[in-house]
């Protein structure tokens, strides 16, 4: 089969952590072929279809020079692929959602996409939470400032963060003497013009901000906690945090089961739960990652698992 990815560019990719590039391998492995492009190679026409100029695609197994590519191509109809899956990274700004509609289209004219362009519309990471409150801690989203000082008031310690952030990008903590809650709020809310999401401070984040996949449904046997260092709240791998595999505690495997399945049902192959403690603290469908970290760690072959799912959800 003939699979397109649309990623940030190939050059920037960090083979010894990239899931993309975890993606490609095991595909390649199985004997499909692959191509790449970038979002902004997307184009469509009236009287034609949704096209990209892309460049076929072949991985080396040099760590150094890594793929071998043709040049671009001039543009190729969408729907000739086996599979397009859609792998840019955050932010979701407005150019990724443009891109969205473009994808959307190139389903009409029979492209099968992954992760669903719709349904990575629907599902904004970091409220597509609200959906499920059972499942998350004490949440604020809110332009007003005062509601901002109220919750805080309320629950004394607060994680801040802009809502179009991505790798801990943005996020304040504001402990019980409200220690520069004025600035903050000023940063992030720009006098009332941008959304903020308050949530209640998490001790549990001590132990790691969770990512646990969801493949077809399924949740992968193990996850990245990935854990604060030094003075740092945040435990994301791009603000210095400590990537750790762990197999998945019994509360975190029936978030995921509960999840899964409806989540699956509305085209999302791939989702990245992130959990502190027992609470879903945002859902990742862009471009979940930590595929390679797991597998280097507790031996768990995740690519081959997304492959797997990836394949059967072709063949139905």
């Amino acid at each position: 089969m003939h699979l397109l990815f649309i990623a940030d560019p190939l050059e920037s990719f960090k083979i010894y952590k990239d899931t993309t590039f975890a993606m490609m391998r095991e595909f390649q492995r199985r004997g499909h072929t692959l191509a790449a492009c970038e979002p902004q190679d997307l184009a469509w026409q009236s009287g034609g279809v949704v096209t990209a100029r892309v460049r076929e695609l072949r991985l080396t197994g040099d760590a150094q020079d890594w793929f071998a590519a043709s040049p671009v191509t001039e543009p190729q109809p969408l729907h000739r692929f086996g599979a397009v899956l859609m792998r840019k990274d955050p932010p979701f700004d407005s150019e990724y959602f443009y891109a969205t509609h473009l994808l959307e289209q190139a389903e009409r004219e029979g492209a099968r996409v992954f992760n669903k362009p719709r349904a990575l519309r629907d599902h904004p990471e970091k409220l597509a939470i609200m959906e499920f409150p059972q499942f998350i801690g004490p949440t604020l989203v809110t332009r007003d400032a005062a509601a901002i000082r109220a919750f805080h008031a309320e629950h004394r310690d607060v994680i801040l963060k802009p809502l179009d952030g991505m790798g801990g990008m943005g996020i304040f903590r504001v402990k019980d003497d409200g220690l520069n809650l004025g600035a903050i709020i000023e940063t992030l809310n720009r006098n009332g013009d941008t959304t903020v999401m308050v949530q209640k401070f998490l001790p549990a984040i001590a132990e790691g901000d969770k990512r646990v996949l969801i493949i077809g449904g399924k949740p992968a046997p193990f996850c990245l906690a990935r854990i604060p260092q030094g003075g740092e709240v945040r435990g994301n791998l791009a603000a210095g945090g400590r990537g750790v595999a762990q197999p998945l505690t019994p509360q975190d495997r029936a978030t995921a089961e509960a999840l899964g399945p409806l989540l699956m049902e509305r085209g999302l192959l791939l989702v990245g739960l992130d959990v502190i403690g027992h609470n879903v603290t945002e859902i990742n469908v862009t471009s979940p990652t930590c595929f390679q970290e797991i597998h280097q760690q507790a031996g768990f072959d995740v690519a081959a698992m997304y492959a797997d799912a990836f394949e059967n959800s072709i063949a139905a």
